[in-house]
């Protein structure tokens, strides 16, 4: 399977430079959307990770059956991106300080969450989230709920989920930062 918009492949081999991180920041779609567009993005999919069920369907995770997030995999080429810069990106597209919500989208699938792949991703998330409450306490906001956890499992969303913002345009997109910046 081919990504819509980079026409990568989604589900093989990368580079040795590509390394992946896990992001859940409200619905899928426009999350998704964000990364595939940052340079030195390779490639994205969405998914459904930190959850109880092996292969849950969408209409399980929106029951809230299964524990999931909706998630995307962020694979970046760390020779043209900082992992910096992904987290500057991620903090900055959402409000983590909501729990299990975005906005109007309200459910366990759209708590914040960074699933990192090693230690070294997740100390720098950490590093990154205390430094972003800082910001957020400045402009008068609450603790950030995000989740931050070394997590490998994840499930790759239906067909017609992948790279959906690119497929429909006008589909729906509820992503809306806190106004505060790294």
């Amino acid at each position: 399977m081919k990504h819509y918009v980079t026409d990568r492949e989604l589900f093989k081999s990368y580079p040795e430079s590509v390394k992946e991180i896990i992001l859940g920041a409200g619905c899928f779609w426009g999350v998704e959307r964000l990364f595939w567009e940052l340079p030195g993005v390779w490639t994205t999919y969405v998914s459904y990770s930190g959850g109880r069920r092996e292969n849950p369907t969408y209409e399980e995770v929106c029951m809230g059956v299964t524990g999931h997030v909706e998630t995307v995999n962020v694979f970046y080429d760390q020779k043209q991106i900082r992992f910096e810069t992904i987290l500057k990106t991620f903090w900055e597209c959402h409000d983590p300080t909501q729990g299990m919500r975005q906005g109007n989208d309200i459910g366990e699938q759209y708590r914040s969450v960074i699933f990192c792949k090693n230690s070294e991703q997740l100390e720098a998330a950490n590093i990154s989230k205390e430094v972003f409450q800082t910001k957020l306490d400045e402009k008068g906001f609450g603790l950030i709920t995000t989740e931050i956890k070394i997590e490998t499992k994840t499930f790759p969303a239906e067909d017609y989920h992948q790279q959906y913002l690119a497929k429909n345009p006008n589909g729906y997109c509820n992503l809306k930062g806190t106004g505060c910046f790294l």
